[in-house]
Formats: structure tokens, C-alpha cells, sequence
């Protein structure tokens, strides 16, 4: 069990890395068939291919300059959260929400959120 915590928390780095980094190739990893992503409480399921051109397109009109982790954790004994802060070159705050959970022993984005 502790394994698999270890490998949760290095996945939930590496995601919230990768959103610090506007890092969408690094996002892509983690992807599962069908991707939530949540964008000013508005929220889809997107392909694999969909999510990373959302994505690219929110990075680019938000550049991260800092992304703060406020709270994290397990929320079941097969995922792990992050709950945050991404502010962007600008100024503009968005609120940061990451979900994992396992499958077949890899942990997924289970849902992605950002909201101002």
C-alpha cells in the first residue's frame, strides 16, 4: 500500500508540474480514454486529443507564473488530490483542482479544473 502512495504522490507532482510548466506533452501521460476538464465552471469530457488542445489553448491565453498547493491528499485508498493556486503572468487567479485515480495499477487524470 505504501507503494502505491509513494506513486500517487510522484504522479501528483508530476501533473501539478506540468500545469505549473504549461506543460501539456507532460499532461498527456496521464490522460485516460476520456479526459474532465473543467474551465471557469465550465465543464467537458474530451478525447485525448481534444484535452491537450483545450489545454494548450487555456495555457496560452494563461501563463502560469506560480502554482500554489494549499491542500493534498487521498481521497479514496485509489486516488490522490490537489488543491490550489495557478496565478498567471497577468495576475489573474484561478483555483486548481487535480484528481487521480488508479486503474490497472497507473494512476489517470481523473479531472482537471480551473476556475477564476
Amino acid at each position: 500500500m505504501l507503494v502505491v502512495a509513494a506513486q500517487a504522490q510522484s504522479v501528483l507532482e508530476d501533473v501539478v508540474n506540468a500545469v505549473r510548466n504549461s506543460n501539456v506533452a507532460a499532461l498527456e501521460k496521464y490522460y485516460d480514454n476520456i479526459v474532465p476538464i473543467t474551465i471557469n465552471n465550465t465543464q467537458s469530457a474530451y478525447s485525448r486529443t481534444q484535452a491537450s488542445l483545450v489545454l494548450k489553448d487555456f495555457f496560452t491565453r494563461n501563463v502560469p507564473k506560480e502554482v500554489t498547493i494549499l491542500n493534498s491528499g487521498s481521497a479514496t485508498a485509489n486516488s490522490q488530490f490537489a488543491i490550489g493556486t495557478l496565478t498567471t503572468t497577468s495576475g489573474v487567479k484561478f483555483n486548481l483542482y487535480v484528481l487521480l485515480k488508479s486503474k490497472d495499477n497507473l494512476f489517470f487524470l481523473q479531472e482537471l479544473r480551473l476556475n477564476k
